[in-house]
């Protein structure tokens, strides 16, 4: 598919998600389901619509909810408990935090006001009853020639991992495991290749029960022993782009990767998790010299 029509073809499916939302905000919206109305990757359906729509996807239904239970607080057929529940919110002082933070007020003092109803400034300038505004938001997209990204078809890889679940900032520990028992099997080789591996969005699944895989590549004939698994990382076409910097601003560059690169480079990510590829020790280089390569699958 050309660039233009790359642009066009993620557009159009993201303005159907859109839309999809705002018609279905009285049900539990999960991203699976909504990656299927988008006819996107669930691996990286909600990378592609926060790169696009500049929020994450269940940050956007909530904040169209409180929006949509802003206008039914100007009328007087339903109680603000009513509105609560139709938001999604079991409890009312949940409900009413949530609400004063994004419009600077209780639900009740909203309603007493008489002014016409403004949202506040979101992330994305898409609201309520305004789906189709992804037209003016994403029209030509960023400056694909400014992300230094290469096609190339790599290998399907071995490796040795230790599964982390938990925040990802406290993959430290597996790491420490994974090298730990590959030192004393005398398998710590120049060139070997440290890659990690992320299933879970930080955004949505909540921090405990985040799953990351620290991997170092190994021969063919490596043995697996106690948590120390054996798995075969995908190969073939994948887009590189290297991130330069904190792994804390790792997510900028995904942000930029997937909403910017993707949707203009007339290819279409395959169903398979991105990969890291670290090249320096974090405990002996400054954060800001760490180099890492995000691999993104293609199809």
């Amino acid at each position: 598919m050309s660039r233009e029509g790359t642009i066009e073809d993620y557009r159009s499916r993201l303005l159907r998600v859109l839309e999809y939302i705002q018609d279905h905000l009285d049900q539990p919206l999960t991203p699976g389901e909504l990656a299927e109305v988008a006819h996107f990757s669930p691996f990286h359906f909600q990378r592609i619509f926060r790169g696009m729509v500049h929020e994450s996807v269940m940050g956007h239904i909530r904040r169209l909810r409180l929006e949509r239970a802003a206008i039914h607080l100007k009328s007087e057929g339903e109680s603000v408990t009513d509105i609560a529940f139709g938001a999604g919110f079991e409890v009312l002082e949940t409900f009413s935090r949530a609400f004063r933070a994004h419009f600077a007020c209780s639900p009740s003092e909203f309603r007493k006001r008489h002014r016409p109803i403004r949202f506040p400034e979101a992330q994305s300038s898409i609201h309520f009853g305004e789906p189709d505004a992804l037209q003016d938001l994403w029209t030509e997209g960023g400056d694909m020639e400014t992300l230094d990204v290469e096609i190339r078809k790599i290998p399907a890889k071995r490796v040795a991992y230790v599964r982390h679940v938990g925040p990802y900032q406290e993959c430290g520990k597996a790491w420490e495991t994974l090298c730990s028992w590959m030192g004393s099997q005398g398998l710590m080789r120049p060139g070997m290749e440290m890659m990690g591996l992320s299933y879970d969005d930080p955004d949505i699944t909540d921090p405990e029960r985040l799953r990351y895989d620290a991997c170092a590549s190994v021969d063919v004939d490596f043995e697996p022993e106690g948590s120390v698994g054996k798995k075969t990382v995908r190969g073939g076409d994948h887009a590189i782009y290297r991130h330069r910097g904190p792994y804390e601003k790792l997510s900028e560059s995904y942000r930029r990767l997937y909403g910017e690169w993707l949707p203009q480079s007339g290819r279409e990510a395959a169903d398979a998790p991105c990969v890291e590829v670290y090249y320096n020790d974090p405990d002996s280089t400054p954060p800001d010299e760490l180099e890492t390569d995000i691999l993104l699958p293609l199809q």
